[in-house]
């Protein structure tokens, strides 16, 4: 039962020990792929956006297991990123469309400008 509240509270305690846990996959790699990965996986915590705990925990995996394949079969960082970065980072992060944060953002948007607007479209007076 308390871990039931403690979950309600916190989040899935499961999300936490994979999170952890591919964290510490990064932090097994050998450089430059350890470097390569830590800034790509700081880029998605501030660019992705991303609320599902699920989704992120996908997209974590999938990621560790690109730079362990990498490691494995000898591939240059180059050859993964390509020429720049970012756009590589952007175009990983769009195959893990989840909920985003800037979600909430536009309905509340929406809700405030329909608000001002009125039912009718029409501005209300102040």
């Amino acid at each position: 039962m308390a871990a039931k509240w403690i979950e309600t509270l916190v989040g899935s305690l499961d999300q936490k020990r994979q999170y952890k846990h591919h964290m510490a996959r990064i932090e097994a790699l050998p450089q430059p792929y350890r470097n390569a990965a830590e800034a790509l996986q700081r880029y998605f915590m501030y660019q992705g956006g991303i609320l599902d705990g699920d989704t992120l925990i996908t997209m974590l995996g999938d990621f560790v297991e690109l730079w362990e394949r990498a490691v494995a079969d000898g591939t240059p960082v180059r050859a993964i990123v390509g020429d720049d970065p970012v756009e590589f980072a952007e175009t990983f992060l769009q195959a893990y469309s989840g909920k985003q944060w800037i979600d909430k953002e536009r309905v509340r948007l929406r809700k405030a400008i329909d608000a001002a607007a009125g039912d009718n479209g029409e501005e209300k007076s102040a």
